[in-house]
C-alpha cells in the first residue's frame, strides 16, 4: 500500500513537471520586453538567491519603471490581490502585490497596484501598474518581483 501511495505521489510530481515545462513568461513590463532583471544597485541585487542579510532573495526581480503597465507573463486562471508585501507604514506606497496562477504555476508579483481581483487575463494583457518604488527607495532600479509560491528558482521561466 505504501509502494503505491509513492507510486501515485511520484505520479503527480512527473505531471506537474510536464505541466510547467516549456512555460516561457511573457513581457511583464511595459518598456521591457525582454525581461531584463535588475542587476546590482547601491541596495543589493536582484538574482535569485542573492544576499538579504541573514536571509536569501526568493525571487527575480524584473526592471520596471514606476507607473508602467505589468503585463499577465502567461495565460492567468486566477488572480487573488491582497497580498501585503512589508506590512510597515513606512513602505505603504509599494506595499501591494498578486498571485497569479496558470499554466501549472502560482506566481507572486510584489510592488503592483492590481486592477483585477480576480478572473482570468491572457498572456500580455494589462495586470495592473507598477507602484512607486523610488519614493520608498530612492535610487534602486524600480522592478517587479517576482516569486514562485513554491519558493523555487523562476529564472529558467524568462
Amino acid at each position: 500500500m505504501k509502494m503505491m501511495k509513492n507510486v501515485a505521489l511520484l505520479a503527480a510530481l512527473l505531471a506537474l513537471v510536464c505541466v510547467c515545462e516549456g512555460v516561457t513568461f511573457g513581457q511583464i513590463c511595459q518598456g521591457n520586453p525582454n525581461n531584463n532583471p535588475r542587476t546590482s544597485d547601491r541596495l543589493g541585487a536582484g538574482h535569485f538567491g542573492a544576499p538579504r542579510g541573514s536571509r536569501r532573495h526568493q525571487g527575480v526581480d524584473i526592471i520596471c519603471n514606476d507607473g508602467s503597465e505589468v503585463y499577465a507573463p502567461f495565460d492567468v486562471t486566477t488572480i487573488n490581490r491582497g497580498l501585503v508585501v512589508y506590512n510597515d507604514p513606512d513602505k505603504a506606497a509599494i506595499d501591494r502585490g498578486l498571485v497569479i496562477s496558470g499554466e501549472g504555476l502560482c506566481v507572486k508579483l510584489f510592488y503592483v497596484q492590481p486592477d483585477r481581483t480576480s478572473g482570468t487575463v491572457s498572456k500580455g494583457q494589462r495586470l495592473g501598474v507598477m507602484m512607486p518604488m523610488q519614493s520608498v527607495y530612492p535610487g534602486i532600479t524600480s522592478h517587479v518581483h517576482v516569486e514562485l509560491c513554491d519558493k523555487s528558482d523562476p529564472t529558467g521561466y524568462f
